[in-house]
């Protein structure tokens, strides 16, 4: 099994919009970063465990864990014109997206924000992706061991 972490704004598309949808599954559209797309695509497999991280709020931070429902396929919103994400460049025949469907599992007991999780930066979280600097990605692994240690702060 892996993990991830994956961030979404949460008045775009936050962890209780994804607990309310039906049967509690979501597509995760609109990743236009490659090395994200290709964690989704080449990495992510159905059941891996996922850290829904809230970004681009007053306290971003891990807010809920979810579970990866459906290995990755292409990305429509990047056919169709109108979407947000739309990419000329992309096709039905030759996609240049991919997304994944995930699944909610469960709001965390609190939220572990980023200022919390910045304080293990030297030691237990050095080299988790989130806390590099400059790291923009919507998408990152995270260890058994970082994961592990990230559900210890509950």
């Amino acid at each position: 099994m892996n993990y991830w972490l994956m961030k979404s704004e949460p008045d775009v598309f936050g962890i209780d919009d994804l607990k309310n949808r039906p049967g509690k599954v979501e597509p995760w559209d609109g990743v236009r970063n490659y090395q994200a797309r290709n964690m989704m695509r080449d990495e992510m497999k159905k059941g891996d465990l996922v850290f829904f991280y809230h970004s681009n709020c007053d306290e971003p931070g891990i807010v809920g864990i979810m579970t990866v429902a459906r290995e990755s396929y292409p990305d429509h919103t990047a056919f169709e014109p109108k979407e947000k994400y739309y990419d000329p460049k992309s096709n039905p025949d030759n996609p240049r997206w991919f997304m994944v469907d995930v699944k909610y599992k469960r709001k965390m007991k609190r939220t572990i924000t980023l200022r919390e999780l910045k304080q293990y930066a030297e030691g237990a979280l050095a080299d988790m992706p989130l806390l590099r600097k400059g790291n923009r990605l919507s998408v990152m692994p995270v260890t058994g061991d970082q994961w592990d240690f990230i559900l210890g702060l509950e």
